[in-house]
């Protein structure tokens, strides 16, 4: 059977983030990709420059064109820049009895363009969070949906996480690309487990995409059948191989993406 993933997220026009990024992992790890789009960027390696959002009817309509047809074995949900389409995106999955589903809270693109109105964080914690199977933070978006200091180190981090875990996910996997160091460590806190996840970090500056590359990576993996811990281990693998390879790639001259495709090209 046909391993299939949907992604609900915002369209990145430069190809490196978003709904693109998504797309690409899902193929690039054996998954049939669809996609809602919550929100059209007009973005580049450089930045933003505009952000144009998609009426939540629509948004609704697309799921449940989606949903309606194709077994979707895992969601994964990026950028909800408005209220109302996190609402009409929490109701589009109670609707459809979706499973599986990862949230990447995406709040800030790595340009330090802001993706996700301040009136809409305190309504993805409590609407989507209790949704989710895993919720996939970077330091700066845990810091912002706590309304506290960026973890400094692995203790708060984890810390961070276990809070972040209170508001309802089944698990955290807060992640420490922003760090300093010569590791990179993540951890995914489930109720009663903590695993460390390290790789050891990258000297590049092409890592746009990185955390929607990340997280479709793991809807990836669980629509294919394996168990949160597996398709996290996984995730971070592939994705550390896209960030190695990805000085590889000559696109744009700003931030650059990671090598979605470093396995075939």
């Amino acid at each position: 059977m046909t391993a299939i993933a949907v992604t609900i997220a915002g369209s990145d026009s430069g190809g490196g983030a978003g709904v693109q990024a998504d797309l690409k992992t899902f193929s690039a790890l054996g998954v049939y990709g669809a996609s809602v789009i919550t929100a059209l960027t007009a973005q580049n390696t450089h930045g933003v420059t505009a952000i144009h959002d998609v009426p939540p009817a629509f948004v609704a309509a697309q799921m449940d064109a989606v949903f309606s047809d194709l077994d979707v074995g895992a969601v994964k949900i990026g950028m909800l820049s408005r209220p109302d389409v996190i609402e009409a995106v929490a109701a589009g999955l109670d609707r459809h009895g979706a499973r599986n589903i990862v949230l990447d809270p995406v709040m800030i693109a790595a340009s330090g363009d802001r993706l996700l109105a301040a009136e809409a964080v305190d309504v993805l914690r409590h609407v989507l969070f209790p949704r989710a199977l895993v919720v996939t933070p970077n330091l700066p978006e845990a810091a912002a949906l706590l309304d506290a200091p960026l973890a400094r180190n692995e203790t708060g981090m984890r810390g961070q996480a276990e809070r972040l875990l209170a508001l309802g996910c089944h698990a955290v996997l807060i992640k420490g690309g922003h760090a300093e160091g010569a590791e990179s460590a993540d951890f995914l806190v489930e109720h009663g487990a903590v695993t460390r996840l390290v790789a050891d970090r990258i000297a590049t500056r092409h890592t746009h995409g990185t955390g929607c590359t990340l997280s479709s990576a793991i809807a990836a993996g669980l629509a294919k059948g394996r168990d949160l811990a597996g398709a996290v281990r996984d995730a971070k693998a592939y994705v550390t191989a896209a960030i190695a390879a990805a000085d590889q790639l000559q696109v744009g001259s700003g931030h650059g993406p990671t090598h979605h495709f470093h396995a075939w090209w």
